[in-house]
C-alpha cells in the first residue's frame, strides 16, 4: 500500500476527518531465532524471525515500559522503540538447498535495510482510538497453520505483476486475483508482498494474555463495531513486507513437480502460518498524539520526531544465536 492507496481502502480523505495515518519504514535490527513473546528466555527459539524496531529486543523483554529500556530504533519515527517481528521467507531450490529471500525497500521508503513497513490508523478513520499502553503486547496469526481454515482475517500475499510494485492498485487483501491467503502458485515478476493485520478491539484491562491473543479481537458486524467483551477501539496496526523473489523466478530452479518453492521459516510451504508479533514501545503519549492529529499522513507527522535511515540503520544489537542464516543452506535454521 502506498500514499494513494488510502482512497482504495474505501475511506474518506483523512485530513477532512482529522484522522492520524502513519506509514513508515523500520530496518532489520536482527535476524535470528529469538521470540520473547511466545518463547521468552529460549535461546534459540523454534524458528527464525526478522525483527525491527528498538534495541531492547532480546530473548526476554521485561513486562514494563519498553521505551525506557531501549536507546535507539531502526524505525524512521525515532519515538517508536517498539519491536515488530515476522517469520522469514526461504526459497527451496531443486537441489534441496535453501536460501533466505531478501526484502526490498517499500515504495517511497528507500534507505531502509530489509525490514518492515508499519502502519497505524483508526480502522474506519471516523472513530477515535485509544493508543496502546506501556507493557502492551500481542500476536496475530498461527505458526502451526497449514491451511486457510483458522487463518487470521486480512492476512494475505500479493503477487506483483511487474517491476516498481506493478499490481499495487488495490487495498491489501482486496484484489481477488492478485491477493491470496497462501503463497502464489506461479512466479511473481515483481516480488511478493505480505500483509499482516492486527486486531483493533481491546478488553481495556489486560496488557497481555497467556496466548497473547485473548485480550484483543477483530470487530464484529458492520461499522467496525467492537464487541462488548472488547469495547476499546485501538489503532489498526498492519505490517507489510515486500519479499524480493525476482532472483528465484526461473522455474528450472523450482521443484521438478512444479510446486511453488517458497517456505516460511516455520517450515510451512503453504504460507498460511504467516504471523506477526508486537511489543509496544512508543515514548510517552507520542502514538496517541499522532492518532488524534490531523497533521499526520504516512511518514509525515508534525507531532512526531523523525530520523533519517542513515541514523536508524546505525541502531544495532549483538546477535546471540550463533548459526548461519544467509547464503545457501542445507536446511532452514532450527529445522535441520
Amino acid at each position: 500500500m502506498h500514499y494513494t492507496s488510502v482512497a482504495s481502502l474505501g475511506l474518506l480523505t483523512p485530513y477532512a476527518l482529522g484522522a492520524g495515518i502513519l506509514r513508515f519504514g523500520c530496518s532489520q535490527i536482527t535476524i535470528e531465532r529469538l521470540d520473547p513473546l511466545v518463547e521468552p528466555g529460549a535461546n534459540p527459539s523454534a524458528h527464525l524471525h526478522q525483527v525491527v524496531g528498538g534495541d531492547a529486543f532480546k530473548a526476554t523483554i521485561e513486562r514494563t515500559d519498553v521505551s525506557r529500556l531501549a536507546n535507539c530504533t531502526t524505525c524512521s519515527f525515532s519515538e517508536d522503540l517498539s519491536n515488530y517481528w515476522t517469520a522469514n521467507l526461504f526459497f527451496r531450490a531443486r537441489n534441496g538447498t535453501y536460501k533466505r529471500v531478501p526484502q526490498m525497500p517499500n515504495r517511497f521508503l528507500d534507505g531502509s535495510v530489509g525490514g518492515v513497513t508499519v502502519y497505524y490508523f483508526p480502522q474506519d478513520l471516523r472513530s477515535k482510538v485509544t493508543a496502546f499502553k506501556p507493557g502492551f503486547r500481542m500476536l496475530v496469526g498461527d505458526a502451526t497453520l497449514r491451511s486457510k481454515e483458522g487463518q487470521s482475517p486480512r492476512n494475505c500475499y500479493r503477487c506483483f505483476t511487474g517491476p516498481n510494485f506493478e499490481g499495487d492498485n488495490a487495498a491489501p487483501c482486496a484484489d481477488p486475483v492478485l491477493d491470496t491467503a497462501g503463497f502464489p502458485s506461479t512466479p511473481c515478476p515483481g516480488g511478493i508482498r505480505s500483509n499482516i493485520h492486527f486486531p483493533t478491539c481491546w478488553d481495556g484491562e489486560n496488557l497481555d494474555t497467556p496466548n497473547h491473543k485473548d485480550h484483543v479481537t477483530f470487530p464484529t458486524g458492520n461499522a467496525y463495531a467492537c464487541p462488548s467483551t472488547h469495547p476499546v477501539k485501538i489503532p489498526q496496526l498492519m505490517l507489510e513486507v515486500v519479499w524480493d523473489t525476482r532472483e528465484f523466478n526461473n522455474k528450472d530452479d523450482w521443484p521438478e513437480d512444479g510446486s511453488q518453492p517458497f517456505l516460511l521459516s516455520t517450515g510451512d510451504p503453504t504460507g498460511h502460518s504467516q504471523h506477526g508479533d508486537y511489543v509496544f514501545g512508543w515514548k510517552d503519549d507520542a502514538l496517541q498524539r499522532a492518532m488524534d492529529s490531523n497533521d499526520c499522513f504516512a511518514a509525515s507527522c508534525g507531532t512526531l520526531a523523525t530520523q533519517s535511515f542513515d541514523v536508524a540503520n546505525k541502531c544495532a544489537i549483538q546477535r546471540t544465536v550463533d548459526e548461519p542464516v544467509e547464503g545457501w543452506l542445507d536446511s532452514i535454521p532450527g529445522l535441520g
